[in-house]
């Protein structure tokens, strides 16, 4: 069984969506201390952190594997993880609106048991946000949802409407990259 280090609710959803049994534990990992100046580096970074401090602590033999998963966007060289509170969601949606962003995701995942081995990549989707009036962005923020995510959006929520266009692959705006971990679970013999 896999367990997820992620407390992403929407990274959960994708592994059920996907029929992928897996359980859930939150890695307490700081993410405020760990810093790389290259976006794709630190969600690798963060992904392996998370999967490392779950598998340090677990205890289960029915888990064989610990998936660790980061996001952030990119935005004009800027960074964007999850906006501390609404008038920073709007300001960047003000910046956002009606361009493009690049969504980093750290992957890491780690075998438990005696080989103990470990897979890590970033998966990079790029993603074009839809032209917004001043008003449709202080909407979208009221709803609540933008603070809870990397970027300030969920593909898979309401914002979806705000999105215009997605070049790469689309779970990974989610959260996760499904096509990567299938293809990671099948070189482990698990299909």
């Amino acid at each position: 069984m896999l367990l997820l280090a992620s407390a992403s609710p929407a990274r959960s959803r994708l592994l059920e969506q996907a029929a992928i049994p897996h359980r859930v534990q939150v890695s307490g990992v700081d993410e405020d201390a760990i810093h790389h100046a290259d976006p794709a580096q630190l969600v690798q970074l963060l992904a392996q952190a998370k999967a490392q401090a779950v598998r340090d602590v677990c205890t289960d033999a029915s888990i064989t594997a610990v998936l660790g998963c980061d996001s952030v966007l990119a935005f004009e060289g800027e960074v964007f993880g999850k906006p501390a509170d609404a008038a920073e969601a709007i300001a960047r949606w003000q910046r956002m609106a009606g361009g493009w962003g690049e969504l980093h995701t750290g992957h890491c995942l780690l075998a438990v048991g005696a080989e103990q081995t470990e897979r890590l990549a970033t998966i990079t989707t790029r993603v074009q946000f839809a032209p917004l009036s001043p008003a449709e962005i202080e909407a979208y923020v009221a709803t609540g949802e933008p603070l809870q995510c990397a970027g300030g959006f969920a593909l898979e929520g309401r914002g979806g409407a705000v999105v215009e266009r997605i070049e790469g692959c689309f779970s990974n705006v989610i959260g996760l990259s499904l096509p990567l971990l299938r293809r990671w679970l099948l070189g482990r013999g698990i299909s």
